[in-house]
This record gives structure tokens, C-alpha cells and sequence, in this order.
């Protein structure tokens, strides 16, 4: 599982998602994201009038889980950034505050999945994010509020990337999401752009890949509130960063870590501690933590 040939296969395992189950937290509970924030690539191309950019995820395979077991668990959330500061410690090229200038595109996004690999969405105000403000998944998750020149806006989260010739600020839309802002016929539009950290009444959840186990492992944030910058887990030696893959998971290739306790901090320097989740491939263990609201 450590090799280089290893990792691709798990490069082309797509995850749908599995059932969830809640990792026990003492601690009050926080606001909280979106339920069911989960999305991939469109099974269809777009129109010739729309984008073309269709990020195939890998093909679904069917898996059966069972439901993970509820162990004592304590996530701890540091201290957040003060709410409203236009510069963040973690952020990437999104950051917050700041308003991006761009075109919107749609897309066929069939049941929501996409690059991310959250898996299906029951709601469809959904993006592909362009390659460069992708930055190898780190706007997945991402809310983002889209402004046409006509006055009228949507927010929309961020679960795909739209390849070249996508350009950087270019957002390419779910049909559903692009109706809200203009005809379909229109086929592109001159935009605005910017980071949102919404009220939500879901909280995290963690999810390990299929075919992860203690030799190796690939761990999933689902449902955050504000985009996350980073993932550690807890080692004899401490604390470990993983290092995170276009398709959105955190590798410990060497199995380190794998099953103990997770740390995660969001663009705003916040972390939150989440221990007790059980190394079961594909079940979404539900936390009971969220960032703050900015």
C-alpha cells in the first residue's frame, strides 16, 4: 500500500458515501454546516455553448459498510482568527474578504459529485472551481457567494474542478445553480465572486477511504463550514500533517496515525481535536464540531 503504484489505485477508486455515525464529543456544540454536502463529476459534457470542462471522477463501485460504533471522543476547538479579518494564516488563494472577478459557465451536473468526491447532493447549488483556485482541493467545500451583473446572486459550494481552458476566477455552475442567474442559452456571463462562511445547522463529519487500514489511509473532511487547510493526526512522535491529494483526502501512505486521533484546522487558523473515530473504510462518522462562523 506504500508504494507509488498503491496510491494510484486508490487514485481511481472513486467513494460513494457511506452511512454515517457519530463520534462522540465532550464539548458544546457548535453552529454547525450544511447536511449532505456531498458532489462529483458531471456524467455528461455541457453544451457547446456552455463550458466543456466535465472533471471526471473515477467510477463509482458499489461498497457495504456497517454502522461505526460510538467511542468516548473529545474534539476540542482552539481558538478561532477574530471573525471578519481580511487576512487568514491558512488560507490559499481564496481568501476571505477579498472579491474575485470572473465568468460563469454551466455545467450538467447530474446527481452533484464531482473532483471532491463527496459523493452524490441532494442540492444542486453546486461549482466546479477552476484548476488554479482548486489548488489541488483546497477550495473543495468552499461556499461562495456568485453575483451576475444583473444584480442577481446565488451562493453556491464548491465539489468539482473545471480543467483548462477554465481560466483562474472562472467558475463553472450546475445548470440549476446558472438559471438562477441567467439563461441557460446565454452560455457565459461576466461575474464577482467571494468567500462565505454560512450559518449551518450540520456539523463535521470524518470518513476514511475504501481500503484504508492501519498499513494505510486516506481520511475526508465532509460538511465544514469554512474551507480546511489542513489535517493531522496524532502519532507516538505527535502531531503529523498529511499531505492532501487532488481528489480531496489527507494520505498517511505509511499508515501512521491511521484510526487515532485527528486535528483539523481551517483558512482562519481554527482547530478542532476529534478523537474516538474508528478506522471503518467509507462510513461518514458524524463529530459533533464546526468551525466558527466569520
Amino acid at each position: 500500500m506504500t508504494t507509488v503504484a498503491g496510491v494510484l489505485v486508490y487514485l481511481v477508486t472513486s467513494v460513494l458515501p457511506g452511512p454515517e455515525a457519530e463520534v462522540g464529543a465532550d464539548v458544546t456544540a457548535l453552529a454547525t454546516t450544511r447536511a449532505g454536502a456531498t458532489s462529483t463529476a458531471p456524467t455528461s459534457p455541457a453544451p457547446p455553448t456552455q463550458s466543456s470542462h466535465a472533471a471526471e471522477a473515477p467510477t463509482a463501485a458499489a461498497s457495504t459498510t456497517t454502522t461505526a460504533p460510538q467511542p468516548s471522543a473529545k474534539a476540542t476547538p482552539q481558538p478561532a482568527s477574530t471573525p471578519g479579518t481580511t487576512t487568514a494564516p491558512s488560507a490559499g488563494r481564496i481568501r476571505p474578504a477579498t472579491t474575485y472577478k470572473g465568468v460563469a459557465t454551466a455545467y450538467a451536473a447530474a446527481d452533484g459529485n464531482g473532483a471532491c468526491l463527496f459523493g452524490p447532493s441532494d442540492d444542486l447549488m453546486i461549482a466546479a472551481m477552476n484548476t488554479a483556485d482548486y489548488e489541488s482541493s483546497r477550495a473543495c467545500g468552499a461556499y461562495v457567494r456568485v453575483r451576475a451583473a444583473s444584480g442577481a446572486s446565488i451562493t453556491v459550494r464548491i465539489t468539482n474542478e473545471c480543467p483548462s481552458p477554465c481560466a483562474p476566477g472562472q467558475l463553472d455552475l450546475s445548470e440549476q445553480a446558472f438559471a438562477k442567474l441567467a439563461d441557460l442559452k446565454v452560455g457565459r456571463i461576466p461575474i464577482t465572486w467571494n468567500l462565505l462562511s454560512p450559518q449551518t445547522h450540520s456539523t463535521i463529519s470524518l470518513r476514511y477511504k475504501t481500503g484504508s487500514s492501519t498499513h494505510w489511509c486516506g481520511i475526508q473532511v465532509i460538511d465544514h463550514r469554512n474551507p480546511v487547510a489542513r489535517l493531522e493526526v496524532r502519532t507516538a512522535k505527535g502531531w503529523r500533517s498529511l499531505p492532501r491529494t487532488a481528489y480531496n483526502h489527507f494520505l498517511s501512505a505509511d499508515g501512521s496515525g491511521c484510526g487515532g486521533a485527528i486535528r483539523i484546522t481551517d483558512i482562519y487558523g481554527e482547530q478542532l481535536t476529534v478523537e474516538g473515530t474508528a478506522l471503518l473504510p467509507n462510513v461518514a462518522q458524524r463529530t459533533r464540531v464546526q468551525f466558527a462562523p466569520h
